[in-house]
């Protein structure tokens, strides 16, 4: 395979630093650009270039841009939180639809010929019966899920006017690490659930809260499909090969879910401690199941997640953030 070259936008955070590592790990060059404002310098592995600044930043864009020619642009870069886009939800649509579009045009006068955007779940909101496909209707649960929902529709005309193929990948909920142990997650604060349950049981928090436990599910708490963050950046790379012939959308997850307590004893199982919690009420934004059907990536790319076992997620991200307590502030590069 002749070796890529790739741009990514917030590549120094979760799911970015993966997808970086598995472009790397095939040879490609990869261009980051990060802020560095909730990624980390030491979550880039030698090999990549990081350029530090703002998305927002226009001028800095264009001479990232300019110059030699792109095999794509990966979008990681976004304001990520559920509840704080419930709290301020016109700076989550104007920043990650702003700075989103004004990336997307600037590809298209760079002459960029495909695109691939992180996406989300987010777009489904509730009231959907699981597992969710990709015809199911966009009916976003929070200003985050708008802001997505947006940049999708205008990658729709970035491809009708200036021929830009696009590739929409919606997680749901990436978690786990990096197998070989060179990337986890980390984040300030941590709202994700797998690390927060992790933090309890190793004793890094005073304990879990579970916002609900009165859901229309089995145990009556929220149910999500966590698929690992390694088999995400595979899907990227799948998806990367068809966007020479089309525009793609895809729902990316295991086709099952976990509820909060199934997580909790997977983390128990998994660690050989007790998990302290407690239960509290709902939170905003928060629907009940959120399950996908990722029937369609597996049928026209041949991707499949290979991480597909609970324990099996859990274990690779316990392995990581028990080797790094203090998150990257613990590798030597940071």
């Amino acid at each position: 395979m002749v070796a890529g070259r790739y741009l990514v936008t917030g590549g120094a955070g979760f799911v970015g630093s993966h997808v970086v590592a598995a472009l790397l790990d095939r040879g490609d060059e990869v261009v980051v650009l990060d802020s560095l404002s909730t990624g980390h310098r030491a979550a880039v592995l030698p090999g990549a270039r990081l350029v530090v600044g703002d998305l927002a930043d226009d001028e800095l864009v264009e001479e990232t841009l300019a110059g030699q020619p792109w095999d794509a642009v990966l979008h990681f870069a976004a304001l990520s939180l559920v509840g704080e886009s419930m709290a301020d939800p016109f700076r989550y649509i104007g920043v990650n639809v702003g700075t989103g579009v004004r990336l997307i045009a600037a590809c298209a006068r760079h002459g960029v010929r495909r695109f691939v955007l992180s996406s989300t779940a987010a777009l489904f909101g509730g009231g959907h019966s699981a597992p969710i496909d990709e015809d199911a209707a966009c009916d976003p649960g929070s200003p985050y899920g708008e802001s997505k929902a947006m940049l999708e529709r205008a990658l729709v005309w970035a491809d009708r006017v200036y021929g830009l193929r696009s590739a929409c990948l919606r997680y749901f909920n990436a978690a786990g690490a990096d197998p070989a142990g060179r990337l986890g997650e980390d984040h300030t604060p941590e709202t994700h659930l797998i690390p927060l349950v992790i933090d309890a049981a190793l004793g890094r928090r005073a304990g879990l809260t579970v916002f609900g436990d009165d859901y229309p599910t089995p145990d009556g708490t929220c149910i999500r499909d966590y698929v690992h963050v390694s088999d995400l950046a595979a899907a990227h790379l799948a998806a990367l090969t068809l966007l020479d012939r089309r525009s793609l959308r895809y729902n990316l997850g295991n086709g099952r879910g976990s509820s909060v307590r199934e997580v909790i004893a997977s983390v128990e199982r998994v660690s050989g401690r007790k998990v302290p919690h407690h239960i509290a009420g709902r939170r905003s934004g928060d629907p009940p199941s959120l399950v996908a059907a990722s029937g369609r990536i597996i049928a026209e790319a041949g991707w499949r997640p290979r991480h597909t076992a609970l324990d099996d997620i859990v274990r690779t991200a316990l392995d990581w953030r028990a080797a790094h307590p203090q998150g990257y502030r613990s590798s030597p590069s940071a």
